[in-house]
């Protein structure tokens, strides 16, 4: 086994607001990458983080009634539990609001220009707050933002700019000497013909109309823009120092192996931060890897076309390993992926409950009816199993191949022509008559032993990407030879072992009417909701309802429901009990102490077995609630 080092890094996701699984992808396929080198030997470093600067959180924390600084730390830590229901294994999770970060920003800043690659000058053009990135007139489609369609807006003020031009021949042919450098090979053509040929034009590096961002610290009128800001982040991260003094993760780990990014941001991690590297004479990651969408039918996820979904729901639906399963297989290499509900309950059917599930319960299940569950080899071969062995031995050639050029759901479909395999082998061997001959009970112990070890070699090779599955099947049958290695040798299941007496069903079948009921129940929920939002009332209306400061007491989460908070709140003259459905958005600890606004005179209603004595108000935006709380007003104040 090797130990070389591999250094993975995804984007840094922006904490506008909460992320959908489109962006929860990116993170489960770095982490299936990064959990298959560790299996294979290799010394991983795993990075994520979150991108916390900019105009749109600047407004975003605005309206909200919130501090910038409060803003990203409430979205990064969303964003943090959206990563982490999906079981996933990272090793540093960045914040660029983070000391070190910021302090090293500055340095980096103020090294290039002193080194001459960044001078004054004044912006003039059109600006894309979603995507935070300049255009001029040309670039526009159809008068709107060429990357996400937005609107763009006339800016115009004093920045700082980097000489874009000085090392983009440099780039050229350090694209063209590395074919691998940027993958797959269209984004390449893509970067080249588009970009870097027809000449680059200097990049805008630092802004003064915002104010939440590093201060350039030569000029503090200045904040350091974006791109020098969340990119940095990938040596930051690791213990880059501007001055040399670096830390001993960034000796160990870098150049960077694998970032791994969205297609659609391509452009920033091929052009604008090689070159940054090569100004600050740092050497280049070794590869680029710009993965496509995964979309929602037909369509990029959305919140203003409503087909946002966040992974925590799904994971509640299905499970974490179907969850990632899903993700993982319906991503093909070089284009979009989709996904709907209906196809998501066909996979879970079809691939882990008939395919995977049957064959890991019907095995054991075979292997305890005539054996009493302990394995044995007597070594009766005959011609057929030839075929099963050779495929077990020739699967995790076949994955190592498709992991190398990281063509993850590729890798997991070698590993499902095994479990076929497996299953075709049990109709062509007929367990069941050999079972009724005791002169073939030998046959049958080796049948069942090619097919245990055949599961084995599966278990094991499903690890980086189902990890809990992985572990299950490997208990189920018994064995101690979980290690990558001991799939490359058929044979390597123990004997005299016993399997599992009672086989836990791995993914039961879904009932698709009751399970796409049950989401449209909720939708529905949902959709009353906004109904109810929107209506609009006279003031004689609005002079009915009472509202009142009330302070929390205590919180506490709801007995049968994820996504609701139970607050006793003191509203002046009287303690109430009051359920809300803010969960997503607060723990109970962050909501003790709050004084918020309760409507007082709404008709008591049980929810889900609690009473609710009034509401909280709370807004609601990009999937975030945001409750209206106060300061200087004392409890029981009524609001007019």
């Amino acid at each position: 086994m090797c130990k070389e080092k591999y250094y993975l890094t995804t984007a840094i996701a922006y904490t506008s607001s909460k992320p959908h699984i489109g962006n929860v992808y990116e993170i489960v396929l770095a982490d299936a990458i990064c959990r298959y080198k560790r299996e294979q030997g290799y010394d991983v470093y795993f990075q994520t983080g979150t991108d916390e600067h900019g105009q749109k959180i600047e407004d975003k924390a605005l309206k909200a009634n919130m501090t910038p600084k409060e803003y990203v730390d409430k979205i990064s830590s969303e964003v943090k539990h959206q990563f982490d229901c999906m079981n996933l294994s990272y090793d540093n999770f960045v914040r660029t609001t983070d000391e070190y970060h910021i302090k090293q920003v500055q340095k980096i800043f103020k090294k290039l220009y002193e080194k001459g690659d960044i001078y004054k000058s004044e912006y003039n053009g059109l600006y894309c707050k979603a995507c935070e990135a300049f255009y001029s007139e040309s670039q526009l489609v159809d008068g709107k933002c060429p990357e996400c369609g937005g609107e763009v807006y006339p800016a115009k003020e004093e920045a700082y700019f980097f000489n874009m031009s000085k090392y983009a021949d440099r780039l050229i042919k350090h694209i063209e000497d590395n074919p691998n450098f940027i993958q797959p090979e269209s984004r390449k053509n893509e970067m080249l013909n588009n970009f870097l040929r027809p000449g680059l034009k200097d990049l805008c590096v630092s802004r003064t109309s915002v104010k939440w961002g590093i201060p350039v610290d030569f000029e503090p009128n200045h904040v350091v823009y974006v791109w020098i800001d969340a990119l940095s982040n990938y040596i930051t991260g690791i213990g880059y120092d501007a001055d040399g003094d670096h830390g001993e993760l960034y000796k160990k780990y870098w150049p960077a192996d694998v970032h791994l990014i969205g297609k659609d941001i391509l452009r920033f991690h091929t052009i604008y931060w090689p070159i940054i590297l090569m100004a600050l004479n740092e050497e280049l990651p070794k590869q680029v890897f710009g993965h496509p969408w995964l979309l929602v039918g037909d369509n990029k996820m959305s919140k203003s076309k409503g087909n946002v979904i966040y992974a925590e729901d799904l994971v509640k639906l299905f499970g974490v390993d179907a969850v990632r399963y899903i993700m993982l297989h319906e991503m093909p290499f070089g284009n979009d992926g989709t996904i709907t509900y209906e196809l998501m309950i066909e996979r879970i059917n079809s691939d882990l409950a008939n395919i995977l599930g049957n064959l890991v319960n019907r095995t054991i299940t075979m292997q305890n009816k005539y054996f009493n569950g302990v394995v044995s080899n007597p070594n009766v071969f005959e011609e057929i199993d030839g075929d099963l062995i050779d495929l077990a031995i020739k699967t995790p050639i076949s994955v190592e191949k498709c992991m190398n050029e990281l063509r993850v759901a590729d890798a997991l479909d070698e590993i499902f022509v095994l479990a076929r395999r497996c299953n075709k082998y049990i109709d062509e061997t007929t367990p069941w008559i050999l079972g009724k001959d005791e002169d073939k009970h030998a046959r049958l112990q080796t049948v069942l032993y090619n097919l245990l070890e055949g599961i084995r070699i599966i278990g094991v090779l499903l690890r980086p990407f189902m990890p809990e599955t992985s572990e299950k099947i490997l208990d189920l049958i018994g064995t101690n030879h979980k290690n990558y290695e001991s799939t490359l040798k058929f044979g390597q299941l123990e004997t005299d072992i016993k399997v599992c007496e009672k086989p836990e069903i791995l993914f039961a079948r879904l009932d698709s009417k009751e399970v796409l009921s049950k989401i449209e129940e909720e939708n529905t929920k949902i959709e009353e909701v906004k109904k109810i939002e929107e209506q609009t009332i006279t003031i004689e209306d609005f002079k009915k309802v009472s509202l009142k400061v009330g302070k929390v007491l205590s919180c506490k989460q709801h007995p049968d429901a994820d996504k609701l908070l139970v607050s006793t709140i003191d509203i002046g003259n009287e303690v109430r009990q009051i359920v809300s459905g803010i969960a997503s958005s607060y723990t109970p600890g962050q909501m003790i102490g709050k004084k918020v606004v309760v409507v007082t005179n709404l008709k008591p209603v049980v929810i889900r077995g609690v009473e609710s004595q009034g509401m909280i108000l709370a807004g609601k935006d990009d999937g975030m609630f945001e409750i209206v709380s106060l300061h200087g007003l004392p409890a029981g104040t009524i609001i007019s």
